[in-house]
């Protein structure tokens, strides 16, 4: 039986957007083929581009799931009263059975990366019936590439897990931002006078109000009953397959309604400046409704600012994940979290012998999506550049 999550549907939306950029790339004269080719040139935004879809692949892969049938006794299927199929509440991802080896692979508590015993001294009892005091042989030797952590998990699945995490931050925030900062930024641009005004007033006061203490706000009010990971009650299933209250799905819309205010500013700034060129001002002199200006020569011309925001301010809210994870307000820690893993080493660097692959397997996983992103970005960048293009 599958399984989405709300923020399933964030993931899915994603992979449709690139798939309609590849599309679009390839028609002749279209502004997506002209980014495509200066992108061909740039070696590292290519290489770069390779990270990110590898991440996004990983990502793809932990938000396809479904739940598997009950077996009774006899090993047949089991069955309600009503006659219908019994599922287990556990709902794997195809990341899950790809990597049951480091799922299920579990030690007792922390090991070295490719140790094969465990990190702390333990009381063994040798064949001769004295006690010792050593360090007792793994489960699974030699197997853990970053280690186990408090409860014998392996470090480097938590990680992978992770990544689903912040791709729905970054990208599904954005998401969320653009369609706000599009609507209010132009309406605010092209209209002007008291419309202008209210919008100015809205996007002033949530810049001046502390983030943190929104997102805190918010997430108390409606961020604590969703589903934080883990097993899935029949409470939380709509329609037999839905699960739309996801606390993950939360943070991003109150991230987004909290971020939306710089986009919305540039746009502003931009459309007030497209409003009074030619072209625009033919349009009106031609006849041309208002709402006809904005969608065929307004909105088109911002795209720009948009993508551009989308790439950058995608890292951004990569690390705001984490941050808020390790404040305690992020992400359920069923959830795999880049931030959980960081606020879990906070505690392991201060104990005696360090644990140290914890912090070290959620920062390069960052460092693998967050630098990639930012060059990424730079190279789009410079490939909506005219000045660049044709230097």
């Amino acid at each position: 039986m599958p399984v989405i999550l709300a923020t399933d549907l964030i993931i899915y939306f994603l992979i449709g957007a690139i798939i309609y950029f590849i599309i679009g790339s390839r028609k002749e004269g279209s502004t997506l083929k002209s980014i495509r080719l200066e992108l061909r040139k740039n070696k590292l935004a290519l290489l770069c581009m390779l990270i990110l879809s590898i991440y996004v692949a990983v990502a793809l892969l932990d938000s396809i799931r479904y739940r598997d049938p009950i077996n009774d006794e006899s090993g047949k299927a089991a069955l309600t009263s009503e006659g219908s199929a019994i599922y287990s509440p556990q709902a794997l991802s195809l990341l899950d059975r790809l990597a049951s080896g480091m799922r299920t692979k579990t030690e007792k508590t922390y090991s070295a990366p490719f140790a094969s015993r465990l990190f702390s001294k333990e009381s063994i009892e040798s064949p001769d019936g004295t006690v010792v005091r050593d360090y007792p042989p793994l489960n699974f030797p030699g197997t853990h590439v970053l280690g186990t952590d408090k409860v014998g998990n392996d470090v480097f699945f938590t990680a992978l897990k992770g990544v689903r995490t912040g791709i729905v931050i970054g990208a599904g925030t954005t998401i969320i931002i653009i369609p706000f900062a599009i609507f209010f930024g132009v309406v605010a641009g092209y209209y002007g006078g008291m419309i202008d005004d209210i919008v100015q007033y809205l996007y002033t006061t949530l810049a001046s109000i502390p983030g943190v203490l929104l997102i805190v706000a918010f997430m108390l009010l409606f961020g604590n009953s969703g589903y934080q990971g883990g097993l899935i009650s029949g409470k939380d299933i709509f329609l037999g397959f839905l699960v739309p209250n996801d606390r993950l799905f939360w943070l991003c819309l109150i991230l987004g309604i909290t971020s939306w205010t710089d986009l919305c500013r540039l746009i502003r700034g931009e459309t007030l400046k497209l409003r009074e060129l030619e072209y625009v001002q033919a349009s009106k002199a031609f006849g041309a409704g208002r709402l006809s200006i904005i969608y065929r020569h307004i909105v088109p011309n911002v795209m720009h600012l948009v993508l551009i925001t989308f790439v950058l301010q995608f890292s951004g809210l990569v690390l705001a994940e984490a941050i808020l994870s390790y404040i305690g307000i992020g992400v359920g820690p069923e959830i795999g979290s880049w931030g959980n893993m960081i606020n879990t080493a906070r505690l392991e660097l201060s104990r005696e012998p360090v644990v140290w692959w914890n912090l070290l397997a959620a920062f390069a996983a960052m460092f693998g999506l967050v630098l990639p992103a930012n060059i990424f970005g730079d190279a789009v960048r410079d490939a909506l550049d005219p000045r660049l293009r044709y230097r």
